[in-house]
């Protein structure tokens, strides 16, 4: 998707170039008075500069979209690296007291057998 915004971008930023110079050559060709023509070229220039604008607020708005939505999927991802973490922490503990639990067997075990044999 990110490759086909890009080539939309292009294709925009071209038309809009291409639209210009066709737009200043059309004016600098057509039979009229310079005073016109500036006129003319001010009053586009203008039109242009407005839609680069709302071009960019476009664009504005998709990528603050895009933000939002990755945000939102890496928060839920944080959330289960963290869930995960936790129920590993509760496993080792638990395995830790049965470990300490059968160490603690295994000594009495060797005490009684100490006192057995004496």
């Amino acid at each position: 998707m990110s490759d086909r915004d890009t080539d939309f971008g292009a294709f925009l930023a071209g038309f809009v170039l291409g639209g210009l110079a066709g737009a200043v050559t059309a004016l600098l060709l057509a039979p009229q008075s310079g005073e016109e023509t500036r006129i003319q070229i001010h009053d586009k220039s203008i039109e242009l500069k407005d839609k680069a604008a709302e071009t960019a607020e476009e664009y504005r708005v998709r990528a603050d979209e895009y933000i939002a939505s990755t945000q939102e999927v890496l928060e839920k991802q944080l959330e289960r690296v963290q869930s995960s973490k936790t129920e590993n922490l509760k496993e080792l503990a638990e395995d830790e007291a049965e470990e300490e639990a059968i160490l603690d067997t295994l000594e009495e075990l060797d005490e009684d057998a100490e006192e057995s044999t004496t």
